[in-house]
């Protein structure tokens, strides 16, 4: 990795979300494949909350998390690094909002706001979905005194739309690399 790619370590928050074969397979195979990224280090992951599919509805509950990492790589590399994992685990874009295999959004990177056409931080639309508010106030930490968590605790409190979202499944990140037993 050059230099271009790295950067001091800083919290970052990523949603994950799946509703096309094994979810929760699918979901565990991205969180270890994202913690074996140089550079990348998985702190803590929310619960599995099964949701529904906003835009596109034609299609099936969607299970849906949040991890917190601490990363060395700019946005732009993990950005990249995240879109070459959701094709390597068979992510096809052809429906906006459609159905999918995975799906990897980057929500907020510690000290970074940024609007460029690949990457926008923090994610535009994190704040008006349930489906990643939910997950995300179970990993931001709650001692943290920063805007992320100001903002989240307010906009949770007032959020229409949390009845999409049923909880599924506790997940201790750590899970991730035990076979489920099926």
């Amino acid at each position: 990795m050059n230099e271009k790619q790295m950067t001091k370590s800083k919290r970052a928050y990523i949603a994950l979300g799946s509703n096309i074969g094994e979810r929760e397979e699918t979901l565990r195979k991205a969180i270890a494949r994202l913690h074996e990224l140089e550079g990348v280090t998985v702190l803590r992951c929310s619960n599995l909350y099964e949701t529904a599919p906003v835009g596109y509805l034609e299609q099936d509950l969607f299970l849906n998390m949040v991890i917190a990492i601490s990363c060395e790589l700019t946005p732009e590399h993990l950005l990249a690094e995240m879109l070459s994992l959701e094709l390597e685990l068979g992510r096809k874009r052809l429906i906006v909002n459609g159905p999918r295999t995975i799906d990897l959004d980057l929500l907020w990177v510690e000290g970074t706001v940024m609007d460029t056409p690949q990457l926008i931080l923090p994610h535009p639309r994190m704040f008006e979905r349930a489906f990643v508010l939910v997950p995300l106030s179970d990993v931001v930490e709650q001692d943290e005194i920063d805007p992320l968590y100001i903002q989240l605790q307010h906009t949770l409190v007032d959020l229409k739309g949390k009845e999409g979202v049923t909880f599924w499944k506790t997940c201790n990140w750590h899970s991730v690399f035990v076979p489920s037993e099926n």
